[in-house]
């Protein structure tokens, strides 16, 4: 789908869009080719779409995956949708909030998340994908660029926190690329990127720590410049916490964010015990 096609159906509708809902369209043809390509399609796969909007997207999708479930909350768009793609016999649409519809559904082991999500909603999509019990196996996610950034980095940096800690517990990155604000109409006030993350093949908690894992990382990072061995007494005892942080030899006065994914992941396990 051409710019020149969005606009035309825009305005023959008399559509205004909704910021609320982050309708930036991408009609940018290479990337969507590219977006699709990092998803690693075939005949075979079942891929959850959110926020398909004119179905740009949706039409590469329909094409090469085995099934596709696309969600779409604006009524305008989802009834256009299926008069578009009413001759898809491989496409199911619903009408819904994805965030509520997520929260809902909890089995996606066999799926991908292939999405231009909307900039409103795509961090609490991810996390409660990641969190679910049978998450995705990949997520191929369009987002802000500052968003993935905070997803990718790393200890000792401003962008390093508690999204990035939740999703790679279950999830390895893959790679992003940069994906301009021309390639959208109308154009966000901010670059994107599209991000690969690849379900972990060996879970590095049991579903059964991964609560407290989560705990800890929030708490952690609930006044970011405060010690944390002090911030995880207001959940934990004294005597556990002093234990735990000897046995991983943490200085006292260390920070959440100069701690690595890993030495969450033994703080989860020492605390649980």
């Amino acid at each position: 789908m051409k710019l020149s096609e969005i606009k035309q159906i825009l305005s023959e509708r008399e559509w205004k869009l909704t910021k609320s809902l982050g309708q930036n369209f991408l009609h940018d043809q290479n990337q969507l080719r590219r977006i699709v390509a990092a998803a690693e399609l075939g005949p075979a796969d079942k891929v959850l779409e959110i926020g398909p909007g004119l179905g740009p997207l949706t039409e590469l999708l329909a094409a090469q995956a085995g099934e596709v479930l696309a969600i779409e909350k604006d009524r305008r768009l989802f009834d256009f949708l299926r008069e578009k793609f009413s001759g898809a016999p491989r496409l199911k649409l619903i009408h819904d909030d994805a965030l509520s519809y997520v929260k809902r559904n909890r089995e996606w082991a066999d799926w991908k998340l292939i999405a231009n999500l909307p900039y409103s909603v795509a961090s609490p999509i991810l996390v409660e994908l990641a969190e679910s019990e049978h998450p995705p196996e990949r997520m191929v996610v369009t987002l802000q660029l500052e968003v993935a950034r905070r997803i990718e980095a790393g200890p000792g940096t401003k962008q390093y926190g508690i999204l990035g800690l939740l999703l790679r517990l279950r999830y390895e990155t893959r790679g992003s690329f940069k994906i301009p604000a021309s390639c959208f109409f109308p154009a966000p006030e901010v670059d994107s990127a599209c991000m690969v993350l690849a379900r972990r093949a060996a879970p590095l908690l049991p579903p059964e720590l991964q609560r407290m894992f989560t705990k800890i990382v929030k708490r952690g990072f609930s006044q970011r410049r405060k010690m944390m061995l002090k911030l995880l007494k207001q959940d934990w005892p004294a005597d556990r916490l002093n234990a735990a942080f000897q046995q991983l030899e943490l200085p006292p006065r260390v920070r959440a964010e100069e701690l690595a994914l890993e030495t969450f992941v033994r703080l989860a396990e020492l605390l649980a015990i």
